[in-house]
């Protein structure tokens, strides 16, 4: 039977609900969604999308740090928005926190996200 290693920091969103921040089993990291809050005041950084996008990318890189690994670890990314028309915006943040090879990817406009947010990303890390 695997063995569950949960992942958790400080540097990131605490979990508010029922969930943790990763779950390690093996030398694979599952992600949970994380949404732009501040670490720190656990408040939005940002009406704007784009320090939303920042932000969510920011609290993605410090859980895989806490993890052992690196947001060039990630393997699978799944990206949620509540307005596809930001879609290259995404594009041009993630260029910045990603190298080739990219991870696999998808991309999803729902309705809403929790706290009212633009944006939500969770991913599949391998170490």
């Amino acid at each position: 039977m695997a063995v569950k290693e949960i992942i958790s920091t400080d540097n990131a969103p605490q979990a508010i609900g029922t969930y943790s921040q990763a779950v390690k089993v093996d030398n694979t990291v599952y992600l949970s969604g994380q949404i732009p809050l501040v670490p720190a005041t656990m408040e939005m950084v940002s009406d704007e999308f784009e320090p939303q996008v920042v932000q969510v990318f920011e609290n993605m890189k410090a859980v895989c740090e806490a993890a052992g690994g690196s947001l060039a670890d990630v393997v699978k990314l799944n990206i949620f928005m509540t307005d596809l028309s930001n879609f290259a915006t995404v594009n041009e943040v993630m260029a910045k926190y990603f190298s080739q090879p990219y991870p696999a990817r998808a991309a999803l406009g729902v309705r809403a996200l929790p706290k009212g947010s633009q944006v939500e990303m969770d991913g599949v890390m391998v170490l």
